[in-house]
């Protein structure tokens, strides 16, 4: 499922209230420690609808081999 990117201008609510929450000093380990927590929560979402689109289409390993090993 392709998604096209909008341009935003405006921020939402929820980009506000982070702004307002982390708008203080953190230390090196403050933002690689949010970074990271930030990373594994988008992970975790492709993860799981990697593997309902895997379900759908019925994939097995053998699809993706010829799909890595196409000369399309």
């Amino acid at each position: 499922m392709a998604t096209t990117q909008k341009s935003h201008t405006e921020l939402n609510p929820i980009q506000v209230s982070l702004l307002r929450l982390f708008n203080r000093p953190m230390s090196e380990n403050e933002t690689r420690e949010l970074k990271k927590l930030i990373v594994n929560h988008y992970s975790g979402l492709l993860e799981e609808e990697v593997t309902k689109v895997v379900t759908e289409k019925g994939y097995t390993e053998r699809d993706f081999d010829n799909m890595l090993n196409s000369e399309d």
